[in-house]
């Protein structure tokens, strides 16, 4: 029974993610660091378009997740900072070949790569920080978070492809989409809270249950992006209302809505995905509202916050902990 009014499991006032971020401020300046001196190319573009991105900011989650574990889990080493830089590396590599392949023009509300350089440039840039992920992971002497990284990055791509075949594809269920996100997105938050636990030798089983707490936290925060193409304004947004729709992307509330429509409704919903028809976007999402689709998906994400919340049993009460718990409620609750 999906209830009709988004009412988290956590009933609190909003949750202040400076504070969450301030655990790992010093960290932090540290891997920015990190980043910009591997930035450092004597090709002019690849230092240009670098600077533009990582200097575009974001919310810097998934270093923050990683530096976070490790926190929790009794202490930082260079290794961890490294590994920050190469998650945020890799993660900014998939943005920039995401934005080409989606043919988007706005990323975090400043224009994208793609759109200032070019494609061409987007890709091969986006090459250049993979592989300097890859050589930053080398240093760390560590096979199994060579082993991890590899791994990832091909559950990625895979994801990416997987997208790729059910863009204007309608008939993309509940399940199909949910392992598309879980590759996609979910599985770098789960190398980083994983790596934090490889770097300390951790037990099997705490490094097991922090990467389950990457994961569903990866999966939480993808369906909340989902509902905010659906609710955010475009400022809070970074990207244009909507988009997923014109890119033909059966996200979850798209799908639920399919299902729960009149034969009409469904049609409408069915015609823009396979068109990628932004114009339709009013009417979509009045059926969007009339199905009570974005509730569900915000369901689902609770749920997944949930899981979550439940795999950090493994760690010693901290802050750190603490924290980590917040994320994943915040994961939920955010607006942009």
């Amino acid at each position: 029974m999906v209830s009709h009014s988004h009412t988290p499991s956590n009933i609190q006032p909003p949750i202040d993610f400076e504070i969450i971020k301030n655990l790992t401020a010093t960290e932090a300046k540290a891997v920015d660091q990190l980043i910009i001196d591997e930035l450092s190319s004597d090709v002019i573009l690849i230092n240009q378009m670098g600077h533009y991105i990582v200097g575009n900011g974001g919310k810097r989650l998934r270093p923050m997740l990683l530096l976070l574990a490790a926190k929790a889990l009794g202490g930082i080493n260079n290794n961890h900072l490294i590994l920050a830089a190469v998650i945020e590396f890799i993660h900014t590599a998939t943005l920039l070949h995401d934005d080409v392949v989606d043919e988007s023009d706005l990323r975090r509300g400043k224009e994208s790569a793609n759109v200032v350089w070019g494609n061409a440039a987007s890709v091969l840039v986006g090459d250049y920080l993979y592989s300097s992920a890859f050589e930053m992971m080398v240093r760390t002497g560590n096979m199994r978070v060579m082993e991890i990284l590899s791994k990832t990055t091909t559950a990625i791509a895979e994801g990416e492809v997987l997208q790729l075949l059910n863009c204007n594809n309608p008939e993309t269920t509940e399940s199909k989409y949910l392992e598309v996100i879980a590759r996609k997105t979910a599985i770098l938050f789960s190398a980083a809270t994983r790596l934090s636990a490889v770097l300390v030798g951790a037990s099997a089983d705490t490094e097991e249950s922090l990467a389950k707490y990457g994961q569903h936290l990866g999966i939480a925060f993808q369906l909340i992006d989902d509902v905010l193409d659906y609710k955010a304004s475009q400022e809070d947004l970074g990207k244009n209302l909507g988009d997923d729709l014109a890119e033909g992307k059966p996200t979850l509330p798209l799908i639920y809505a399919i299902q729960k429509g009149s034969q009409e409704d469904a049609k409408i919903i069915i015609d823009a995905i396979k068109n990628g028809d932004r114009n339709a976007f009013n009417e979509v999402y009045a059926i969007v509202q009339k199905t009570h689709a974005i509730d569900y998906t915000e369901q689902r994400a609770d749920e997944e916050a949930e899981k979550a919340i439940n795999a950090l049993n493994v760690l010693p009460e901290s802050e750190y902990k603490e924290a980590l718990t917040l994320l994943a409620k915040f994961s939920v609750q955010r607006h942009y």
